[in-house]
């Protein structure tokens, strides 16, 4: 990576760095990393597309085109194209990176159980990893063990999902603390707590009738 493109990114200067890059790919076009770092910059700025597309025609020029594998499947996964990504993946050694991709992929596939068996070997375990672990353990329908999960996570560290969510395991058993959740969430992201609340009104509304017919 170069350090002084990084910089100007960093400082917010996106299409100066951008533009070195590509400089630098037209000078060089059999060098990978700068199409590593070009790409991973747009995928950061929401062009996935375009990302995608440097990056497959960069594999008929780098020296060694497996180097790219892992963005691209990332940029494939960003386009909603799970198989396309997955298949990449497959290709590529089991690293933490890797593994954590695969892990959210197989998430979004549907294969739970094959999505945990992934992000559980994974060696560093970080908020990343804590989020996508209490995901999974959530779809699998356990959700002692992703309310668990979830609160690994240090308060100061929680983001709107994460809060939401715990607010979803706890629902059934504390409404009033899974209440003080969706609060902290809606305060952090008005926008994703909405999202999500259309994402889990199923599951809300059982609760709610439930209680309704309990009480």
């Amino acid at each position: 990576m170069d350090r002084e493109i990084a910089n100007l990114y960093d400082a917010g200067k996106v299409q100066d760095a951008i533009h070195q890059l590509i400089e630098k790919i037209d000078k060089n076009p059999q060098k990978a990393e700068n199409y590593l770092q070009l790409s991973t910059y747009l995928m950061e700025q929401g062009s996935s597309d375009q990302a995608a597309k440097l990056l497959e025609e960069a594999k008929h020029l780098v020296k060694k085109p497996q180097e790219l594998d892992y963005n691209l499947a990332v940029c494939y996964y960003m386009q909603g194209d799970f198989d396309k990504s997955l298949a990449l993946l497959e290709k590529i050694p089991n690293d933490d990176m890797s593994l954590y991709q695969k892990a959210l992929v197989y998430l979004k596939l549907g294969q739970s159980q094959k999505a945990l068996a992934y992000a559980m070997t994974i060696k560093k375990i970080d908020n990343r990893t804590k989020e996508l672990l209490g995901d999974i353990w959530l779809s699998l329908g356990d959700v002692k063990q992703a309310e668990k999960t979830y609160r690994q996570i240090t308060e100061e560290e929680r983001n709107s999902k994460v809060n939401f969510l715990i607010g979803i395991c706890l629902l059934e058993k504390n409404r009033d603390e899974a209440e003080k959740f969706f609060t902290l969430s809606k305060k952090q992201d008005a926008k994703y707590f909405e999202q999500a609340k259309n994402q889990y009104s199923a599951i809300m509304k059982m609760i709610n009738d439930k209680e309704n017919r309990n009480g």
